[in-house]
Protein backbone atom coordinates (compact mmCIF):
# COMPACT_ATOMS: atom_id res chain seq x y z
CA UNK A 1 0.00 0.00 0.00
CA UNK A 2 2.76 2.27 1.03
CA UNK A 3 4.70 1.46 -1.81
CA UNK A 4 2.08 2.00 -4.58
CA UNK A 5 1.34 5.09 -2.50
CA UNK A 6 4.85 6.23 -2.67
CA UNK A 7 5.26 5.63 -6.64
CA UNK A 8 1.55 7.90 -7.16
CA UNK A 9 2.82 10.75 -4.55
CA UNK A 10 6.07 10.66 -7.24
CA UNK A 11 4.63 10.64 -9.90
CA UNK A 12 1.62 13.01 -9.89
CA UNK A 13 4.04 15.76 -8.31
CA UNK A 14 6.14 15.50 -11.26
CA UNK A 15 2.81 15.47 -13.77
CA UNK A 16 1.87 18.49 -11.82
CA UNK A 17 4.76 20.50 -11.08
CA UNK A 18 4.74 23.39 -13.91
CA UNK A 19 0.42 23.79 -13.35
CA UNK A 20 0.81 23.98 -9.28
CA UNK A 21 3.50 26.47 -9.43
CA UNK A 22 1.02 28.41 -12.01
CA UNK A 23 -1.74 28.02 -9.92
CA UNK A 24 0.44 29.26 -6.78
CA UNK A 25 1.94 32.67 -8.27
CA UNK A 26 -1.32 34.10 -10.07
CA UNK A 27 -3.03 32.83 -7.00
CA UNK A 28 -0.69 35.28 -5.40
CA UNK A 29 -0.88 38.02 -7.52
CA UNK A 30 -5.01 37.88 -7.80
CA UNK A 31 -4.62 38.30 -3.61
CA UNK A 32 -3.26 41.84 -4.27
CA UNK A 33 -4.82 43.48 -7.00
CA UNK A 34 -3.72 47.01 -6.38
CA UNK A 35 -0.51 46.25 -5.95
CA UNK A 36 -0.09 45.20 -9.04
CA UNK A 37 -2.86 47.79 -10.89
CA UNK A 38 0.29 49.60 -12.45
CA UNK A 39 1.45 46.36 -14.79
CA UNK A 40 0.12 44.85 -18.18
CA UNK A 41 1.19 42.09 -20.36
CA UNK A 42 1.55 43.12 -23.91
CA UNK A 43 -1.13 40.83 -25.72
CA UNK A 44 1.13 39.70 -28.37
CA UNK A 45 2.46 37.33 -25.53
CA UNK A 46 -0.41 36.10 -25.13
CA UNK A 47 -2.79 33.14 -27.05
CA UNK A 48 -4.28 34.80 -29.94
CA UNK A 49 -7.78 34.99 -28.54
CA UNK A 50 -6.86 37.15 -25.95
CA UNK A 51 -6.57 40.01 -28.57
CA UNK A 52 -8.47 42.72 -29.10
CA UNK A 53 -10.77 42.95 -31.78
CA UNK A 54 -14.58 45.00 -32.71
CA UNK A 55 -14.32 46.10 -29.42
CA UNK A 56 -14.66 42.87 -27.39
CA UNK A 57 -13.46 42.54 -23.77
CA UNK A 58 -15.65 44.75 -22.29
CA UNK A 59 -13.76 47.38 -23.96
CA UNK A 60 -16.66 49.80 -24.13
CA UNK A 61 -19.15 49.71 -21.27
CA UNK A 62 -21.30 52.81 -22.64
CA UNK A 63 -21.01 56.07 -23.91
CA UNK A 64 -21.74 59.53 -22.40
CA UNK A 65 -22.35 63.07 -24.45
CA UNK A 66 -19.65 65.43 -24.34
CA UNK A 67 -20.75 68.25 -26.30
CA UNK A 68 -22.67 68.74 -28.84
CA UNK A 69 -20.28 67.09 -31.44
CA UNK A 70 -18.33 64.99 -29.43
CA UNK A 71 -18.84 61.78 -26.97
CA UNK A 72 -17.06 60.01 -24.51
CA UNK A 73 -16.36 56.11 -25.22
CA UNK A 74 -15.25 54.46 -21.94
CA UNK A 75 -14.97 50.85 -20.53
CA UNK A 76 -12.33 48.70 -19.64
CA UNK A 77 -9.91 50.65 -22.26
CA UNK A 78 -10.44 53.50 -19.91
CA UNK A 79 -11.78 57.02 -21.46
CA UNK A 80 -11.39 58.06 -24.88
CA UNK A 81 -12.74 61.20 -26.79
CA UNK A 82 -14.60 60.60 -30.21
CA UNK A 83 -16.23 63.07 -32.25
CA UNK A 84 -19.74 62.22 -33.62
CA UNK A 85 -18.79 59.87 -36.46
CA UNK A 86 -16.04 58.23 -34.34
CA UNK A 87 -13.37 58.90 -37.18
CA UNK A 88 -10.53 59.58 -34.32
CA UNK A 89 -9.85 58.88 -30.48
CA UNK A 90 -8.23 61.13 -28.19
CA UNK A 91 -6.93 59.55 -25.05
CA UNK A 92 -9.01 61.24 -22.01
CA UNK A 93 -7.23 59.20 -19.29
CA UNK A 94 -5.01 62.40 -17.65
CA UNK A 95 -5.37 62.02 -14.10
CA UNK A 96 -5.93 58.64 -13.71
CA UNK A 97 -3.20 56.21 -11.95
CA UNK A 98 -0.91 54.39 -14.53
CA UNK A 99 -1.54 50.98 -15.68
CA UNK A 100 -4.43 49.78 -17.59
CA UNK A 101 -6.07 48.55 -14.40
CA UNK A 102 -6.24 51.61 -13.38
CA UNK A 103 -8.70 52.63 -15.90
CA UNK A 104 -11.30 49.74 -15.95
CA UNK A 105 -14.20 52.63 -16.33
CA UNK A 106 -17.80 51.34 -14.61
CA UNK A 107 -19.64 54.65 -15.63
CA UNK A 108 -19.52 58.29 -16.57
CA UNK A 109 -21.75 60.94 -15.88
CA UNK A 110 -22.08 64.48 -17.26
CA UNK A 111 -22.75 66.90 -14.27
CA UNK A 112 -22.83 70.13 -15.79
CA UNK A 113 -20.91 71.80 -18.34
CA UNK A 114 -17.90 71.96 -16.19
CA UNK A 115 -17.62 68.26 -14.72
CA UNK A 116 -17.26 65.07 -15.11
CA UNK A 117 -17.47 62.05 -12.30
CA UNK A 118 -16.79 58.39 -13.59
CA UNK A 119 -16.84 55.25 -11.29
CA UNK A 120 -13.82 52.61 -11.79
CA UNK A 121 -12.58 49.63 -10.22
CA UNK A 122 -10.35 51.57 -7.78
CA UNK A 123 -12.77 54.72 -6.70
CA UNK A 124 -14.44 57.85 -7.77
CA UNK A 125 -12.98 60.47 -10.40
CA UNK A 126 -14.18 63.74 -10.98
CA UNK A 127 -13.14 65.81 -13.95
CA UNK A 128 -13.58 69.52 -14.16
CA UNK A 129 -13.05 71.01 -18.02
CA UNK A 130 -10.57 73.84 -16.91
CA UNK A 131 -8.44 71.94 -15.74
CA UNK A 132 -8.81 68.82 -17.92
CA UNK A 133 -7.53 66.43 -15.02
CA UNK A 134 -9.14 63.46 -13.19
CA UNK A 135 -9.37 64.03 -9.49
CA UNK A 136 -9.89 60.81 -7.12
CA UNK A 137 -12.43 61.73 -4.58
CA UNK A 138 -12.29 59.75 -1.06
CA UNK A 139 -15.70 57.97 -0.47
CA UNK A 140 -16.88 56.81 3.15
CA UNK A 141 -15.12 54.03 4.46
CA UNK A 142 -12.41 53.34 2.29
CA UNK A 143 -14.49 51.95 -0.27
CA UNK A 144 -13.28 51.92 -3.92
CA UNK A 145 -15.00 49.51 -5.99
CA UNK A 146 -17.73 51.90 -7.88
CA UNK A 147 -20.05 50.52 -10.06
CA UNK A 148 -22.60 52.76 -11.03
CA UNK A 149 -23.52 56.41 -10.84
CA UNK A 150 -27.27 58.12 -11.13
CA UNK A 151 -27.83 61.90 -11.00
CA UNK A 152 -31.21 62.62 -9.99
CA UNK A 153 -31.71 66.61 -9.63
CA UNK A 154 -28.93 68.16 -8.15
CA UNK A 155 -27.89 64.62 -5.91
CA UNK A 156 -25.22 62.38 -7.11
CA UNK A 157 -25.80 58.60 -6.23
CA UNK A 158 -22.55 56.59 -6.17
CA UNK A 159 -23.17 53.04 -5.59
CA UNK A 160 -20.71 50.72 -4.85
CA UNK A 161 -20.71 46.72 -4.21
CA UNK A 162 -21.45 46.84 -0.79
CA UNK A 163 -23.59 50.96 -0.28
CA UNK A 164 -24.88 53.66 -1.62
CA UNK A 165 -23.64 56.90 -1.07
CA UNK A 166 -25.13 60.87 -1.96
CA UNK A 167 -23.41 64.12 -2.69
CA UNK A 168 -24.79 67.48 -3.53
CA UNK A 169 -21.47 69.71 -3.90
CA UNK A 170 -19.92 65.94 -5.62
CA UNK A 171 -16.78 66.21 -2.73
CA UNK A 172 -18.59 64.79 0.13
CA UNK A 173 -20.32 62.02 0.58
CA UNK A 174 -23.21 60.28 3.36
CA UNK A 175 -24.04 56.99 3.15
CA UNK A 176 -27.61 55.83 2.45
CA UNK A 177 -28.13 52.51 4.45
CA UNK A 178 -30.23 50.59 2.57
CA UNK A 179 -32.73 48.37 4.88
CA UNK A 180 -32.27 44.36 4.79
CA UNK A 181 -35.48 42.85 2.49
CA UNK A 182 -38.44 41.13 3.76
CA UNK A 183 -36.90 37.65 4.71
CA UNK A 184 -33.54 38.45 4.99
CA UNK A 185 -31.61 35.55 7.26
CA UNK A 186 -28.28 36.95 7.79
CA UNK A 187 -26.63 34.09 5.60
CA UNK A 188 -24.41 34.33 2.79
CA UNK A 189 -23.94 32.44 -0.20
CA UNK A 190 -21.58 29.01 0.33
CA UNK A 191 -19.91 29.78 -3.10
CA UNK A 192 -19.00 33.34 -1.37
CA UNK A 193 -18.26 31.47 1.85
CA UNK A 194 -15.33 29.10 -0.25
CA UNK A 195 -14.23 32.11 -2.24
CA UNK A 196 -12.92 34.23 0.77
CA UNK A 197 -11.64 31.15 2.55
CA UNK A 198 -10.02 29.96 -0.60
CA UNK A 199 -8.35 33.08 -0.88
CA UNK A 200 -7.57 34.29 2.56
CA UNK A 201 -9.79 37.28 2.61
CA UNK A 202 -12.14 35.68 4.92
CA UNK A 203 -9.76 37.34 7.71
CA UNK A 204 -8.74 40.35 5.42
CA UNK A 205 -4.65 41.12 4.69
CA UNK A 206 -3.85 38.81 7.38
CA UNK A 207 -5.95 35.97 5.87
CA UNK A 208 -4.38 36.46 2.36
CA UNK A 209 -1.25 37.14 3.36
CA UNK A 210 -1.24 33.46 5.37
CA UNK A 211 -2.68 31.99 1.77
CA UNK A 212 0.03 33.63 0.31
CA UNK A 213 2.68 32.04 2.18
CA UNK A 214 0.58 28.43 1.64
CA UNK A 215 1.35 29.10 -1.80
CA UNK A 216 4.68 29.87 -1.29
CA UNK A 217 4.38 26.25 0.60
CA UNK A 218 2.96 24.83 -2.45
CA UNK A 219 6.33 25.70 -4.66
CA UNK A 220 8.48 25.12 -2.48
CA UNK A 221 7.01 21.23 -2.16
CA UNK A 222 6.50 21.04 -5.97
CA UNK A 223 10.53 22.16 -6.70
CA UNK A 224 12.00 19.79 -3.53
CA UNK A 225 9.62 17.34 -4.91
CA UNK A 226 11.25 17.16 -8.58
CA UNK A 227 14.72 17.53 -7.38
CA UNK A 228 14.49 14.48 -4.90
CA UNK A 229 12.64 12.61 -8.11
CA UNK A 230 15.77 13.79 -10.58
CA UNK A 231 18.45 13.06 -7.63
CA UNK A 232 17.37 9.39 -7.04
CA UNK A 233 17.21 8.83 -11.00
CA UNK A 234 20.91 9.97 -10.94
CA UNK A 235 22.13 7.91 -7.52
CA UNK A 236 21.09 5.03 -9.44
CA UNK A 237 23.20 5.40 -11.72
CA UNK A 238 26.84 3.49 -10.89
CA UNK A 239 28.81 5.54 -13.39
CA UNK A 240 28.64 8.71 -11.00
CA UNK A 241 32.13 9.22 -9.11
CA UNK A 242 31.69 9.07 -4.98
CA UNK A 243 32.12 12.76 -4.65
CA UNK A 244 29.44 13.69 -6.88
CA UNK A 245 27.63 10.64 -5.53
CA UNK A 246 27.58 12.51 -1.72
CA UNK A 247 26.66 15.80 -2.89
CA UNK A 248 23.34 14.38 -4.65
CA UNK A 249 22.84 12.13 -2.01
CA UNK A 250 23.26 15.24 0.97
CA UNK A 251 20.82 17.36 -1.73
CA UNK A 252 18.41 14.30 -1.34
CA UNK A 253 18.60 14.25 2.30
CA UNK A 254 18.04 17.68 2.81
CA UNK A 255 15.01 18.52 0.56
CA UNK A 256 13.49 14.83 2.08
CA UNK A 257 13.97 16.33 5.70
CA UNK A 258 12.69 19.69 4.92
CA UNK A 259 9.82 18.43 2.39
CA UNK A 260 8.27 16.19 5.26
CA UNK A 261 8.34 18.41 7.81
CA UNK A 262 7.12 21.78 6.01
CA UNK A 263 4.62 19.11 4.14
CA UNK A 264 3.45 17.59 7.38
CA UNK A 265 2.88 21.24 9.06
CA UNK A 266 0.78 22.96 6.70
CA UNK A 267 -1.08 19.77 5.86
CA UNK A 268 -3.97 21.50 6.96
CA UNK A 269 -3.90 24.63 5.43
CA UNK A 270 -2.93 23.04 1.76
CA UNK A 271 -6.02 20.85 2.56
CA UNK A 272 -8.29 23.58 3.18
CA UNK A 273 -7.10 25.72 0.37
CA UNK A 274 -7.11 22.82 -2.11
CA UNK A 275 -10.19 21.82 -0.84
CA UNK A 276 -12.10 25.22 -1.73
CA UNK A 277 -10.59 25.75 -4.62
CA UNK A 278 -11.54 22.98 -6.77
CA UNK A 279 -15.73 24.34 -5.91
CA UNK A 280 -15.46 27.59 -7.41
CA UNK A 281 -14.92 26.28 -10.43
CA UNK A 282 -17.85 24.54 -12.94
CA UNK A 283 -18.75 21.25 -12.69
CA UNK A 284 -17.70 21.32 -9.16
CA UNK A 285 -19.54 24.95 -8.33
CA UNK A 286 -22.77 23.90 -9.62
CA UNK A 287 -24.37 22.18 -7.35
CA UNK A 288 -22.96 24.83 -4.69
CA UNK A 289 -24.34 28.21 -6.70
CA UNK A 290 -27.84 28.16 -4.85
CA UNK A 291 -26.91 26.90 -1.53
CA UNK A 292 -26.37 29.43 1.47
CA UNK A 293 -24.75 29.32 5.23
CA UNK A 294 -24.59 31.10 7.79
CA UNK A 295 -21.98 33.80 8.53
CA UNK A 296 -18.54 32.37 9.87
CA UNK A 297 -18.26 34.95 13.17
CA UNK A 298 -15.46 37.55 13.95
CA UNK A 299 -14.66 37.39 9.86
CA UNK A 300 -15.01 39.66 7.03
CA UNK A 301 -18.37 38.03 6.24
CA UNK A 302 -19.34 38.73 9.63
CA UNK A 303 -20.93 41.84 8.76
CA UNK A 304 -24.07 44.00 9.70
CA UNK A 305 -24.38 45.14 6.11
CA UNK A 306 -27.21 42.91 4.20
CA UNK A 307 -26.06 43.97 0.89
CA UNK A 308 -21.97 43.47 1.55
CA UNK A 309 -20.49 43.01 -1.93
CA UNK A 310 -23.90 42.53 -3.30
CA UNK A 311 -25.24 45.70 -5.10
CA UNK A 312 -24.34 45.88 -8.77
CA UNK A 313 -26.39 48.90 -10.61
CA UNK A 314 -28.77 51.31 -10.02
CA UNK A 315 -32.02 53.11 -12.10
CA UNK A 316 -34.65 55.47 -10.90
CA UNK A 317 -38.16 55.74 -12.73
CA UNK A 318 -39.43 58.99 -12.48
CA UNK A 319 -42.99 57.80 -13.30
CA UNK A 320 -43.15 55.46 -10.17
CA UNK A 321 -40.59 57.21 -7.90
CA UNK A 322 -38.76 54.33 -7.38
CA UNK A 323 -35.53 52.77 -7.63
CA UNK A 324 -34.87 49.89 -9.02
CA UNK A 325 -31.58 47.69 -7.91
CA UNK A 326 -29.82 44.88 -9.26
CA UNK A 327 -27.69 42.88 -7.19
CA UNK A 328 -25.50 39.86 -7.47
CA UNK A 329 -29.30 37.65 -6.59
CA UNK A 330 -31.99 39.64 -7.77
CA UNK A 331 -33.93 42.65 -8.49
CA UNK A 332 -35.57 45.30 -5.81
CA UNK A 333 -37.53 48.38 -5.92
CA UNK A 334 -37.56 50.71 -3.16
CA UNK A 335 -39.28 54.50 -3.01
CA UNK A 336 -37.51 57.49 -3.00
CA UNK A 337 -36.34 57.58 0.78
CA UNK A 338 -34.97 53.80 0.07
CA UNK A 339 -37.62 53.06 3.37
CA UNK A 340 -37.64 49.80 2.25
CA UNK A 341 -36.30 47.19 -0.42
CA UNK A 342 -38.91 45.02 -1.94
CA UNK A 343 -37.75 41.48 -4.14
CA UNK A 344 -39.35 41.73 -6.98
CA UNK A 345 -41.47 38.50 -7.09
CA UNK A 346 -40.50 37.36 -10.69
CA UNK A 347 -36.70 37.87 -11.61
CA UNK A 348 -35.69 38.79 -15.58
CA UNK A 349 -32.62 36.23 -16.32
CA UNK A 350 -29.28 37.47 -15.22
CA UNK A 351 -25.60 36.23 -14.56
CA UNK A 352 -24.77 36.39 -11.64
CA UNK A 353 -21.83 37.88 -12.13
CA UNK A 354 -23.76 40.93 -12.50
CA UNK A 355 -26.35 43.16 -14.76
CA UNK A 356 -23.95 44.86 -17.62
CA UNK A 357 -27.17 46.76 -18.78
CA UNK A 358 -30.20 48.49 -17.02
CA UNK A 359 -32.07 50.96 -19.21
CA UNK A 360 -35.59 52.18 -18.85
CA UNK A 361 -37.55 51.60 -22.11
CA UNK A 362 -40.98 53.38 -20.30
CA UNK A 363 -44.32 51.40 -20.17
CA UNK A 364 -42.61 49.60 -16.74
CA UNK A 365 -40.39 47.93 -19.58
CA UNK A 366 -36.52 47.72 -18.54
CA UNK A 367 -33.68 46.11 -20.62
CA UNK A 368 -31.67 44.10 -18.59
CA UNK A 369 -27.66 42.72 -20.32
CA UNK A 370 -25.82 40.30 -18.53
CA UNK A 371 -23.78 37.21 -19.74
CA UNK A 372 -26.59 35.58 -19.74
CA UNK A 373 -28.03 38.07 -22.95
CA UNK A 374 -30.04 41.18 -23.68
CA UNK A 375 -33.72 41.01 -22.60
CA UNK A 376 -36.93 43.41 -22.60
CA UNK A 377 -38.74 42.73 -19.00
CA UNK A 378 -41.84 43.98 -18.41
CA UNK A 379 -41.71 44.44 -13.97
CA UNK A 380 -45.44 44.69 -14.27
CA UNK A 381 -46.80 41.94 -16.51
CA UNK A 382 -43.73 39.67 -15.94
CA UNK A 383 -43.36 39.54 -20.20
CA UNK A 384 -39.68 39.07 -20.77
CA UNK A 385 -38.55 38.87 -24.73
CA UNK A 386 -35.01 37.67 -25.85
CA UNK A 387 -33.56 40.98 -28.02
CA UNK A 388 -31.30 39.09 -29.55
CA UNK A 389 -32.83 35.77 -30.53
CA UNK A 390 -36.39 38.13 -30.96
CA UNK A 391 -38.11 35.04 -29.16
CA UNK A 392 -40.20 35.18 -26.01
CA UNK A 393 -38.18 34.36 -22.64
CA UNK A 394 -39.38 31.02 -20.88
CA UNK A 395 -38.65 30.87 -17.40
CA UNK A 396 -36.50 27.63 -16.68
CA UNK A 397 -38.08 25.31 -14.40
CA UNK A 398 -34.61 24.53 -13.01
CA UNK A 399 -31.24 27.00 -12.75
CA UNK A 400 -28.75 27.04 -15.66
CA UNK A 401 -25.23 27.96 -16.86
CA UNK A 402 -24.29 31.07 -15.76
CA UNK A 403 -23.17 32.11 -19.03
CA UNK A 404 -25.51 32.13 -22.19
CA UNK A 405 -25.05 32.03 -25.83
CA UNK A 406 -24.87 36.23 -25.56
CA UNK A 407 -22.26 37.66 -23.18
CA UNK A 408 -23.34 41.37 -23.41
CA UNK A 409 -20.99 43.44 -21.61
CA UNK A 410 -21.94 47.15 -22.91
CA UNK A 411 -24.52 49.02 -24.30
CA UNK A 412 -24.31 52.60 -26.18
CA UNK A 413 -27.36 54.85 -27.31
CA UNK A 414 -25.44 57.50 -28.31
CA UNK A 415 -24.39 55.97 -31.86
CA UNK A 416 -26.67 56.52 -35.29
CA UNK A 417 -30.15 56.11 -34.59
CA UNK A 418 -30.17 52.73 -32.79
CA UNK A 419 -28.78 51.23 -29.91
CA UNK A 420 -25.51 49.48 -29.99
CA UNK A 421 -24.70 46.07 -27.66
CA UNK A 422 -21.26 44.96 -27.02
CA UNK A 423 -20.76 41.36 -26.16
CA UNK A 424 -18.18 40.22 -24.55
CA UNK A 425 -16.49 37.87 -26.71
CA UNK A 426 -17.41 39.15 -30.13
CA UNK A 427 -17.56 43.05 -29.24
CA UNK A 428 -19.86 44.52 -32.04
CA UNK A 429 -20.46 41.72 -34.74
CA UNK A 430 -23.74 40.64 -33.23
CA UNK A 431 -26.97 40.22 -35.26
CA UNK A 432 -28.74 42.75 -33.00
CA UNK A 433 -26.83 46.03 -33.91
CA UNK A 434 -28.25 47.66 -37.04
CA UNK A 435 -25.20 50.40 -37.14
CA UNK A 436 -21.74 50.02 -37.86
CA UNK A 437 -18.78 50.50 -35.49
CA UNK A 438 -15.69 51.65 -36.18
CA UNK A 439 -13.00 49.38 -35.51
CA UNK A 440 -10.74 49.61 -33.23
CA UNK A 441 -7.87 52.33 -33.51
CA UNK A 442 -4.64 50.86 -33.03
CA UNK A 443 -3.29 53.53 -30.93
CA UNK A 444 -6.33 52.26 -28.54
CA UNK A 445 -5.08 48.99 -28.60
CA UNK A 446 -1.84 49.90 -27.89
CA UNK A 447 -2.50 51.45 -24.89
CA UNK A 448 -4.75 48.28 -23.53
CA UNK A 449 -2.27 45.87 -22.82
CA UNK A 450 -3.87 43.02 -20.42
CA UNK A 451 -3.11 43.61 -16.82
CA UNK A 452 -1.28 41.44 -14.67
CA UNK A 453 -4.57 40.62 -12.43
CA UNK A 454 -6.28 39.39 -15.46
CA UNK A 455 -3.60 37.22 -16.91
CA UNK A 456 -3.09 35.66 -13.55
CA UNK A 457 -6.86 35.04 -13.09
CA UNK A 458 -6.49 33.19 -16.59
CA UNK A 459 -4.43 30.95 -15.40
CA UNK A 460 -5.77 30.55 -12.37
CA UNK A 461 -9.25 29.82 -13.66
CA UNK A 462 -7.98 27.34 -16.44
CA UNK A 463 -8.66 29.53 -19.35
CA UNK A 464 -5.31 30.14 -20.92
CA UNK A 465 -5.41 26.71 -21.62
CA UNK A 466 -8.18 26.88 -23.46
CA UNK A 467 -6.81 27.80 -27.11
CA UNK A 468 -5.28 24.15 -27.16
CA UNK A 469 -7.80 22.22 -24.92
CA UNK A 470 -11.05 23.79 -26.11
CA UNK A 471 -13.87 23.56 -24.05
CA UNK A 472 -12.25 20.65 -22.11
CA UNK A 473 -10.62 23.35 -20.23
CA UNK A 474 -13.25 23.57 -17.44
CA UNK A 475 -11.73 20.09 -16.45
CA UNK A 476 -8.12 21.91 -15.15
CA UNK A 477 -9.07 23.25 -11.95
CA UNK A 478 -11.13 20.67 -10.65
CA UNK A 479 -9.35 17.64 -12.27
CA UNK A 480 -6.11 19.27 -10.24
CA UNK A 481 -7.56 20.27 -7.59
CA UNK A 482 -8.39 16.48 -6.64
CA UNK A 483 -5.32 15.64 -7.95
CA UNK A 484 -3.48 17.80 -5.44
CA UNK A 485 -5.72 16.69 -2.55
CA UNK A 486 -4.56 13.38 -3.27
CA UNK A 487 -0.81 13.95 -3.54
CA UNK A 488 -1.17 16.18 -0.02
CA UNK A 489 -2.92 13.24 2.11
CA UNK A 490 -0.90 10.54 0.38
CA UNK A 491 2.32 12.27 0.63
CA UNK A 492 1.03 12.96 4.52
CA UNK A 493 0.08 9.40 5.00
CA UNK A 494 3.53 8.36 3.65
CA UNK A 495 5.70 10.93 6.29
CA UNK A 496 3.09 9.35 8.97
CA UNK A 497 4.33 5.67 8.28
CA UNK A 498 7.38 6.53 8.14
CA UNK A 499 7.53 8.32 11.20
CA UNK A 500 6.01 6.04 13.49
CA UNK A 501 8.63 3.88 12.56
CA UNK A 502 10.94 5.61 13.51
CA UNK A 503 9.23 5.87 16.77
CA UNK A 504 8.80 2.43 17.28
CA UNK A 505 12.47 1.86 16.39
CA UNK A 506 13.24 4.54 18.69
CA UNK A 507 11.49 3.27 21.74
CA UNK A 508 12.71 -0.59 21.17
CA UNK A 509 16.34 0.43 21.29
Amino acid sequence: MIRLLRKHHRWLGVILLIVLILFSFSGIIMNHRKLVSGIGIDRKYLPRNYSYHDWNFAAVRSTEKFTNDSILVYGNIGVWLTDSLFSRFTDFNTGFPKGVDNHKISKVLKLNDSLLVAGSLFGLHIYDTTVKHWEKITLPENEENVVDLLLRNDTLLVLTRSNLFASTNYQTFKRIDLPAPAGYDNKVGLFKTLWVIHSGAIYGLAGKLVVDFVALVMVFLSIGGFIMFVNKKKLKNKEHREHKRKILKRQYQWNLKWHNRIGYLTIVLLIITTATGIFLRPPLLIPIAEAKVGKIPYTELDTPNPWHDQLRRIIYIEKEDRYIISTVEAFYYTDDHFNSMVRFEKQPPASVMGVTVLEEKGDHTLWVGSFEGLFSWNYKTDEIIDLIDNTRWIRPTKKGHPVGAHKISGYAAHIGNHPLIFDYDKGTNSTFNKEKFPAMPKEVIDKNPMPLWNVAQEIHTGRIYQFFMGDFYILVVPLTGLFTLYLNISGFIIWYKRYRKKKRIANSE
